[in-house]
């Protein structure tokens, strides 16, 4: 397979796995000799085993960490305090993106940054949407209130008031917090639900916006 055959298969996909090269009728084994030259020679980046980007210089679209590390494993969604930067409801800014799946935990290193997966319970695995990020673009990220809860199942003590204001909650609407108390009630969960009970209680004392 020649570098320009590869661009025109791939040249518009922001992250693009091998199989997609096979699929277009390419030797798998000419395949496996050529990509580590690539990789070697700077043109293409190596994120994990058959998932590869794009170098600068041949990317018609960056790609988006989000859309990274939903391809990365394929079966999560972006939650936590990554997911809640982008809705805004914290002000920090979070520089390695975090998810959820119901697979083992692990923190994956990339030539493009971090990321890490965070196991949950199959029955918590919902409340999460496809979103348009630009560009062409578009990753599974849960919804603000799934984020939230994720954290709070996800971290010893999160029930309680000091971690709470820890958060530093902003842009939180009552809308919200009915919301996550209704999925907190429906996971069951009594730590969920204290949380998000009290968390309604500083929304109503302004303690938190």
């Amino acid at each position: 397979m020649k570098w320009e055959e590869l661009l025109q298969i791939v040249g518009k996909e922001p992250v693009f796995h091998s199989s997609i090269l096979i699929a277009g009728g390419v030797n798998p084994i000419d395949l496996g000799r050529q990509l580590p030259r690539w990789v070697k020679s700077g043109k293409l980046i190596q994120l994990r085993r058959r998932l590869y980007v794009l170098s600068k210089q041949y990317q018609k679209t960056s790609p988006h960490p989000f859309l990274i590390a939903n391809q990365i494993k394929r079966a999560s969604y972006v939650s936590l305090q990554s997911a809640l930067e982008y809705h805004g409801l914290i002000p920090e800014y979070v520089p390695i993106v975090t998810s959820i799946s119901t697979g083992r935990p692990e923190k994956v290193d990339t030539p493009l940054g971090s990321f890490i997966f965070k196991h949950i319970k199959k029955e918590l695995f919902s409340n999460y949407q496809l979103v348009d990020l630009g560009e062409e673009q578009s990753a599974f990220i849960a919804t603000p209130e799934k984020a939230l809860l994720d954290l709070l199942y996800l971290t010893p003590g999160s029930d309680k008031p000091e971690y709470l204001q820890e958060l530093r909650l902003q842009n939180f609407t009552t809308k919200n917090i009915n919301i996550l108390i209704e999925l907190a009630g429906k996971s069951g969960i009594r730590k969920l639900l204290y949380a998000s009970r009290r968390i309604k209680t500083m929304l109503s004392e302004s303690e938190i916006s």
